[in-house]
């Protein structure tokens, strides 16, 4: 499972944790308060109300499982591993390189997931026909194996826990079919299943798993209508969708996500990110530059790079529509914001491209050169074919 799909699905699949159906209302509301935080970006408070619900329920799994999913939410985000174009093209490849958590938030979410496996494992134990508690548990494991591959970069320990949480969300299913809550992390895992190359593949069948693209979206799909898991699975399906190119439906998913969490202006990167690979430029240039005002407005912690993430995807945007004087603004203002590698690398590709179009191909060249030493060293595989590309052909407008 080493490819930055297959992380970025293990990643997503546990977002579910909230979704405990028989938990007393007030345990309920703060799970669900914390998991409405962090998907509006308010990620102190979600660990806070989070802790609330630890104090509130010692004894409950949804509430631990609960804790550590924000605390792993936070690391992601302070990390700026939030966006779609970390799961694509292979710039997750260097997300494993990243720096350990710092102590004590590794500490305190292994902490806190180690109790929320134990406590949902005794029920099991307890009651083997209790359909909740195998929920409970698999969520649990689902949630190791998000942490395992994201933060530590642990694959083999990755592969051990989604295989448990797989089964365990089978059973689940299997024993309900109404639950289509589950539907999240099976839905994910047969994704993940069916994109491996085949050698890899092989193996994941022979450990249990199952494939099967088709089946995974429509297992999303329902989920994504079930109350509890209606922004996990809708979160899911705009990564499985921007992989299977249906890019239009993107951006359909990001304008209902907005309306759900208006706090949370990365939806709206993500909805001008789909509408560029949609083609629909005009709409990707307003949508981005909506998205620029909301990012300036807000005083909240920004990701790390996340300036230059906006300022990147809207010069791409201009070039695309062949507005090269804003777009070469644009990205001249995305390398004065301090963007990371991978981002600093594809803003070079797209400077090739305007000096290409405007008959300057040795300043392409010299972009195009950067460019490709830059992602090489972030390992990132579309911005090097990009470059390496257009270093054998020059770019055109209408062309390649």
């Amino acid at each position: 499972m080493k490819n930055g799909l297959a992380l970025a699905l293990v990643v997503l699949a546990s977002l579910e944790a909230a979704s405990g159906q028989t938990r007393a209302r007030p345990l309920r509301v703060l799970i669900a308060d914390a998991f409405t935080a962090a998907y509006n970006l308010d990620t102190d408070a979600s660990v806070a109300l989070a802790r609330d619900a630890v104090e509130s329920a010692p004894d409950e799994p949804s509430a631990h499982r609960t804790l550590a999913a924000m605390l792993w939410l936070q690391v992601l985000y302070r990390r700026g591993s939030v966006s779609i174009d970390h799961y694509l093209g292979g710039v997750t490849k260097s997300d494993i390189d990243f720096p350990r958590p710092p102590p004590d938030i590794d500490q305190e979410f292994k902490r806190e997931l180690d109790r929320a496996i134990a406590l949902a494992d005794a029920r099991v134990r307890r009651a083997p026909a209790d359909v909740q508690a195998r929920f409970d548990l698999g969520s649990a494991y689902a949630l190791r194996a998000s942490y395992s591959a994201s933060v530590e970069g642990r694959m083999g320990a990755a592969f051990q826990s989604a295989k448990r949480a797989f089964d365990l969300h089978e059973e689940v299913l299997a024993r309900d079919p109404l639950r289509s809550d589950a539907g999240v992390v099976i839905g994910v895992y047969r994704y993940i299943v069916a994109s491996l190359r085949w050698p890899s593949r092989i193996i994941a069948y022979m450990a249990g798993f199952g494939g099967d693209k088709a089946k995974a979206i429509r297992l999303l799909e329902a989920a994504a209508a079930h109350e509890n898991t209606r922004v996990d699975a809708r979160t899911a399906l705009m990564l499985i969708l921007t992989r299977e190119g249906r890019h239009a439906e993107v951006e359909r998913l990001a304008r209902e996500l907005q309306r759900e969490l208006p706090r949370n202006r990365l939806l709206i990167l993500e909805e001008g990110a789909a509408a560029i690979r949609a083609g629909h430029g005009v709409a990707a240039d307003a949508a981005l530059t909506r998205g620029l005002a909301v990012f300036e407005r807000d005083d909240r912690p920004k990701v790390p790079g996340e300036r230059s993430l906006w300022l990147y995807k809207r010069g791409l945007a201009r070039v695309n529509l062949n507005r090269l004087d804003d777009a070469f603004v644009d990205l001249h203002e995305a390398l004065a914001a301090g963007p990371p590698g991978w981002i600093r690398g594809r803003v070079h590709v797209e400077l090739g491209r305007i000096a290409d179009v405007r008959g300057r191909r040795a300043e392409a060249i010299q972009h195009y050169v950067t460019a490709r030493k830059i992602c090489e060293a972030n390992r990132d595989s579309s911005c090097l074919n990009d470059a390496g590309r257009f270093l054998r052909r020059p770019f055109t407008m209408g062309g390649t």
